[in-house]
């Protein structure tokens, strides 16, 4: 992870052509450029921490190098805690910021494809506040939505859907609360990226989940405090439009100002070095040359400098008696997670983190606003307590599954993100139930049940034929046991249908099946998809009844014989 955030993989592992594009990207973000002035801003006993942990590991390179390292001749350069802060900086990049900024390029990309506002609307509802048509149809891309340099997510963990929820001790047997969270995080990867740590004194006690290269806790328990964390997709990524000509942007009223240049030599292993020039302004990092007369994006990520505010945060939980004191801790951390929490006195709670940037009014952040008017400027950023946190709540219980939890701030972070199916089942399990046991939790996190292909079924089933397929689909339990026939016909079917609608007719059948294959989009924002899918009408049906585009998708999908 250090190597890939310091932009050296070429240097140090790999010279091929995918690599580089791995190191540019790295070295456009920069994220490595600005550690030593956040490792300035550590509290005391966070700095005390990091220095022990670096000795810690720097012992530990010294007695034994990893076998990985071996076979490619590496030996590891001493830890420093300017490391720890640029794998906090990639972890935040990481906690769905990625996602946010595709979905972002897919509207860009939509709109020069000449889909329609009215069409636009429908996939991305209440959001796009401040879109100008015509400016966006002038942006020169210099990526599309996928570039060589996302390969790096190859080495880096792999962030999929993640499911906490806290029940207080009022629904409990024991009467006491319990915390479950299911972070989705790929413990059986090799090298793992994550791993167990407890850490103990003669005074204090924690114990829970971290990362290599991170010295403290991010999920875990005190002797008083519990806290689970799930990844949320507040949106604090901003794209503006930078009118630029003869290396210089534009700027109200006629002012041309001249860009930063930054020079970048990346190494590549038995190969001649290659120069890069990066050109930044107050808005981030130009996608492109502005030599080159025309519109360009430039992007911001609010965490970009970020790390010293999330280790003090984090430290601090060690010694968090309650839910309350916890809250306000966990609020500060700079990247975007949604923490459930619960204490021994029986009270939960939930409390989003994350630098959210303040915009003008009427502006969601999601669309490429003209970099030239000061008012599209960020100004500042939202209070911890104005995110959205909720404690006590009546039911007894609180969920987060990466959805929607705009209801529960006094400001609203996400504009868009996964569906509400998953927090909708675990919602229902908690709710039926008073008397809750760890053994019910157990239970709930082996649950398989689809509530999705409930939805989808309701309108479908009627429609299907008495054919063999036909009805293991119609009798099918919505459960994804690994033999199922049904979820392995229902599965079919649902891509069918995701083609018929997105596919010819939609975005385009070769652009369908790209964003299907080569990035996380239907699978990180597939309610925006299935709302338009489970319509009666809309406009993306292309005039063709819903009903018939299930009957179709159904048709394709159940030819060929289910599989086991």
């Amino acid at each position: 992870m250090r190597i890939l955030g310091q932009g050296r993989t070429s240097e140090l592992l790999d010279s091929s052509d995918e690599v580089f594009q791995i190191d540019k990207f790295f070295r456009r973000m920069n994220w490595a450029g600005s550690t030593s002035s956040e490792v300035g801003k550590f509290s005391p006993e966070a700095k005390e921490i990091a220095d022990a942990y670096n000795k810690g590991v720097n012992k530990a390179f010294a007695e034994k190098i990893p076998w990985e390292f071996k076979l490619l001749g590496y030996n590891p350069e001493p830890w420093r805690t300017e490391d720890s802060v640029l794998i906090s900086r990639m972890i935040g990049y990481l906690t769905l910021s990625q996602s946010q900024g595709e979905m972002e390029r897919l509207l860009i990309e939509l709109v020069q494809a000449g889909i329609d506002e009215q069409r636009l609307n429908e996939l991305f509802p209440g959001i796009l506040g401040g879109l100008d048509i015509d400016l966006v149809k002038k942006i020169k891309l210099h990526e599309r939505i996928v570039s060589p340099a996302s390969l790096w997510n190859i080495a880096a963990p792999v962030m999929m859907a993640s499911n906490n929820w806290a029940v207080s001790g009022k629904k409990t047997a024991s009467g006491k609360p319990i915390l479950a969270n299911d972070p989705h995080l790929e413990v059986n990867r090799l090298p793992n990226v994550w791993y167990e740590m407890a850490l103990k004194t003669e005074e204090r006690y924690a114990m829970g989940g971290t990362m290599p290269g991170v010295p403290v806790i991010v999920v875990g328990r005190n002797p008083d405090l519990a806290w689970g964390a799930t990844y949320t997709f507040m949106d604090s990524t901003d794209s503006w439009v930078e009118q630029c000509k003869n290396g210089r942007y534009l700027r109200e009223p006629e002012k041309w100002l001249q860009f930063t240049e930054r020079e970048e030599i990346i190494k590549r292993k038995k190969k001649d070095p290659v120069n890069v020039v990066f050109y930044e302004n107050d808005h981030g990092v130009l996608e492109g040359n502005p030599y080159d007369e025309g519109c360009y994006i430039a992007t911001a990520w609010a965490p970009s400098l970020s790390g010293a505010a999330t280790y003090n945060t984090f430290v601090k939980m060690w010694d968090a008696k309650n839910v309350r004191e916890g809250m306000d801790i966990l609020g500060c951390i700079e990247t975007s997670w949604n923490f459930v929490l619960a204490d021994k006195q029986g009270n939960i709670g939930y409390q989003m983190s994350g630098l959210m940037p303040k915009r003008r009014e009427g502006v969601s952040g999601f669309v490429p606003l003209p970099g030239w008017e000061e008012k599209n400027n960020w100004q500042g950023f939202e209070k911890p307590e104005d995110l959205p946190r909720c404690f006590n709540p009546e039911c007894g219980y609180l969920v987060t599954t990466n959805q929607n939890l705009n209801e529960f701030g006094k400001v609203n972070p996400i504009n868009v993100s996964m569906g509400h199916y998953r927090s909708d089942r675990i919602s229902r399990l908690l709710s039926e139930k008073n008397e809750i046991t760890c053994e019910y939790m157990y239970k709930i996190q082996h649950d398989i049940f689809s509530t999705q292909a409930v939805s989808f079924m309701k309108i479908l089933a009627p429609l299907l034929s008495d054919t063999k397929e036909a009805k293991i689909l119609k009798e099918w339990d919505f459960e994804y046991s690994a033999d199922s026939e049904g979820a392995y016909l229902f599965d079919r079917f649902y891509r069918e249908l995701y083609r018929e609608v997105f596919g010819k007719n939609g975005f385009g059948a070769e652009a369908n099946e790209f964003l299907d294959k080569h990035t996380g989009i239907f699978n990180d924002f597939y309610i925006n998809f299935d709302n338009i899918l489970l319509s009666e009408h809309s406009l993306w049906f292309g005039g063709r009844k819903r009903e018939a585009l299930y009957l179709r998708a159904a048709e394709k999908a159940l030819k060929e014989q289910p599989q086991k």
